[in-house]
């Protein structure tokens, strides 16, 4: 979609189903707009336009995930769906609340709450108010970030898929696995012969476990100074064969489908959204590892709605029901493992996450970067990008 499309343009192609509800969601997010304003035609999953809005409870959630389908028993019990501002990008999140924004429950990952608590806009969650609590994988209730020193819970897990390299191989037939060889690399985001046509997600945290990969730093979320020199060589030339970096992927979506973009970092969700479309595509699994992410949902501090509400909307999201359609929607594994229970096995089969237990036991899962070390990333990746 351009920048210049007008409204009723925008309007016609989404009812005539020209473009997703998650791209059009991602693209109100970057202009600020949720996807409760808009009003949506027939044939959608679930038509937003049915529903009030409940403006007694505020989310601030990441573009594509306001989908009613994703709070199921939330909207069955008041027929309606929160307020929703939406965001691209945590750090873009967390600035925003620190700069006196307010709502009353978030979505960061596990790898940026801390953050978001030692900034002072979380409370702390009572999980005896949530009833789907128990079925949630009890290793994903105590990944870093989850709990504080005390066993505190800041974060209830939702969702958690992979983040990884898609790629077309009839376009890099040289990075697709062989019988004999493992040719699948994070290494193809830095190949010259593909300049102009590479993309990735502008994230430090994805960022530097991308480049942390290649080049073998035994911790990624905290290169020593010689591991991080080198690091910076290989981001700066990744920065001149970049075709761009992404906050939107369903720009990446669209890249691949015309064969502008060869490869780029992407979510499970890409895959499942191209591969819907005919599009012939790969997901890496890299030699040097697929990195998991997990994200969750929290209580905002200073939250102008109905604490009890956010409860119940944070229990919706978690519920089996919910979680069937997050892994068919958008190939994204759930924190209830009653949800897979409700999926047709060829489908998880499909997506890679039929024994999701097995699965998380070999995953790199994102991790905790100390303060000191993120700033000095952040800074290093914002001179980076504008070309120093």
């Amino acid at each position: 979609m351009t920048r210049t499309m007008k409204v009723d343009e925008f309007k016609e192609r989404l009812a005539n189903a020209e473009i997703t509800r998650r791209e059009a969601s991602a693209v109100l997010a970057s202009a600020g707009v949720g996807m409760a304003t808009m009003m949506f035609g027939p044939g959608m999953a679930r038509a937003q336009s049915d529903l009030a809005i409940d403006h007694s409870l505020n989310v601030f959630e990441w573009g594509g995930y306001d989908l009613p389908e994703f709070y199921t028993s939330y909207v069955d019990k008041y027929q309606m769906q929160p307020a929703f501002v939406l965001f691209g990008e945590e750090e873009e999140a967390l600035q925003k609340l620190r700069s006196g924004f307010t709502a009353d429950v978030g979505h960061p990952c596990t790898y940026s709450t801390r953050r978001w608590r030692d900034a002072g806009v979380l409370d702390p969650i009572d999980t005896s108010r949530l009833t789907n609590y128990g079925d949630v994988f009890p290793s994903l209730k105590t990944l870093p970030g989850s709990q504080d020193e005390t066993g505190q819970d800041w974060f209830i897990p939702s969702d958690w898929g992979n983040s990884s390299v898609l790629f077309r191989h009839d376009l890099a037939p040289e990075y697709v696995d062989t019988a004999t060889e493992k040719n699948e690399s994070w290494a193809i985001l830095f190949d010259e012969k593909y300049a102009g046509r590479l993309g990735i997600f502008d994230s430090v945290d994805g960022v530097m476990a991308v480049v942390g990969s290649v080049i073998g730093a035994e911790d990624v979320f905290n290169m020593t100074d010689e591991e991080l020199e080198e690091a910076t060589k290989l981001l700066r030339k990744q920065r001149e064969i970049l075709r761009f970096y992404w906050t939107d992927q369903s720009s990446v979506e669209q890249a691949l489908a015309a064969g502008e973009l060869v490869a780029s970092y992407a979510w499970n969700s890409a895959v499942v959204e191209l591969k819907n479309q005919g599009v012939e595509i790969t997901y890496m699994n890299p030699k040097e590892g697929i990195w998991t992410w997990v994200c969750g949902l929290v209580l905002l501090a200073g939250g102008p709605g109905d604490r009890d509400r956010a409860y119940e909307f944070i229990d919706a999201w978690i519920s089996p029901a919910s979680g069937k359609n997050l892994i068919e929607l958008y190939g994204y594994g759930s924190s209830n493992t009653k949800a897979f229970e409700l999926v047709d096995p060829a489908t998880l089969d499909a997506l890679g996450i039929s024994n999701p237990d097995t699965m998380m036991a070999n995953s790199r899962f994102f991790g905790e970067i100390e303060p000191e070390v993120r700033e000095k990333y952040i800074n290093l990746f914002d001179e980076i990008k504008a070309g120093f």
